[in-house]
């Protein structure tokens, strides 16, 4: 596919989605008609879609922009590839119009300033409580979630120390310096695509893992022989980060096939994990609640998330948030600890979740510890947790 082609795919792409509907579903569906493009098409077309969708607002002002084409523009330009981008070609869009030049003038002098809403890429509604959530200063972490985000490595302490997993990496292709917030985090450079062909990844070295996941996990401070129980553990990646440390480790989530690939992911690690269907019976020194939120520190990730988001969405999950921490607080053991985490930058469902918890019967026997913020400003994505221990 020529640079045009690329762009008049995303267009369409974007043009077919709308809040609520999962664009990585978009993209697989035309992935399949479109068997002309390569993996590096489709590589390159996702990544102008995700693009335009962090910033599906300010790339699109002034004016309503209600298309992909004017957000497309918008990119064509910052990388300085509207000639190439909308030359006309058979497959491409079409020229840029005296009016679209006329608004990428506008928008490039600041004339007229956008509204708080669009200049921070959020719906008018969330600009309050994103501050809230964040603080003095969290315009910046908000910015921040408009750009891609990196690819992280855990390295498999079982497997290997970080500096033997890099020279393996790079053997392969793969170049990666050392990463922020835990010393066993690989930041990827370059040749993040060669990674599943990569060796170290193949023999177990290395998860892919986000550095602010990976902060969360080392936060719960688990200790070898621990019985600890990965109470929402979606794909795994924490259980195996606590298997990891020598924990006996049980993972369970509302929906099971999210945990499909964890035994195999597992096996690979050289870790044991127990995979449970229904929620385990017993007590546990750690349960680790990873909860259900509206994923607003992952946003980088999943932008489309963003706009699917409503003020009902997230009263919606509050109550998901507090029915998970009822039932985290009968599965800790006397003396043991829970960790509420979430990958929200949200106060209400961060620090308001923990005081609903603590105000309720079940919550009269524990008291809260430390808790870890993070913000994209950190160096990963925005991350939540606290260390609730039980007395009795």
């Amino acid at each position: 596919m020529t640079p045009a082609a690329r762009a008049q795919a995303a267009i369409d792409l974007l043009d077919a989605w709308a809040p609520g509907r999962p664009m990585d579903r978009i993209l697989t569906a035309w992935g399949r008609r479109a068997r002309y493009a390569g993996s590096k098409d489709r590589a390159a077309v996702a990544d102008l879609v995700y693009d335009a969708l962090r910033r599906w607002r300010s790339l699109a002002w002034p004016g309503s922009g209600a298309g992909g084409r004017a957000r497309v523009l918008a990119l064509a330009e910052e990388a300085g590839a509207l000639d190439a981008w909308f030359d006309g070609s058979r497959h491409g869009p079409a020229p840029i119009t005296a009016a679209e030049r006329a608004r990428l003038d506008a928008r490039a002098a600041g004339d007229p300033a956008p509204p708080e809403g669009v200049r921070l890429d959020l719906p008018d509604w969330l600009v309050g409580p994103m501050r809230a959530g964040l603080g003095p200063g969290g315009d910046a972490a908000i910015l921040a979630l408009g750009a891609r985000a990196p690819v992280d490595l855990r390295v498999n302490r079982r497997r290997a120390t970080p500096e033997a997993a890099r020279a393996r990496l790079a053997e392969d292709g793969v170049e990666t310096e050392a990463g922020p917030l835990s010393p066993l985090c690989l930041r990827v450079t370059s040749g993040a695509r060669r990674l599943r062909a990569a060796g170290a990844w193949l023999e177990g070295w290395v998860e892919v893992q986000d550095a602010a996941s990976q902060a969360a996990a080392s936060f719960a401070q688990v200790r070898p022989g621990e019985r600890a129980l990965d109470l929402c553990a979606g794909g795994g990646g924490k259980a195996l980060a606590l298997a990891a440390e020598g924990a006996e480790v049980t993972a369970h989530d509302a929906d099971p096939a999210r945990m499909a690939d964890l035994p195999a992911r597992a096996a690979r690690a050289g870790v044991r994990v127990r995979r449970a269907e229904r929620t385990p019976g017993g007590t546990f020194e750690l349960v680790f609640v990873d909860a259900p939120c509206s994923g607003s520190g992952a946003w980088r990730r999943n932008p489309d998330a963003k706009w699917a988001l409503t003020p009902a969405r997230l009263d919606e999950l509050g109550g998901v948030q507090d029915a998970v921490l009822a039932t985290a607080a009968t599965r800790v053991a006397p003396g043991g600890r829970l960790v509420y985490a979430t990958c929200s930058l949200l106060e209400e469902e961060n620090g308001a979740a923990v005081a609903r918890f603590l105000s309720a019967p079940l919550g009269a026997a524990f008291r809260a510890g430390e808790t870890l913020r993070l913000d994209p400003r950190d160096g990963g994505d925005g991350f939540f947790a606290v260390r609730l221990w039980r007395d009795d």
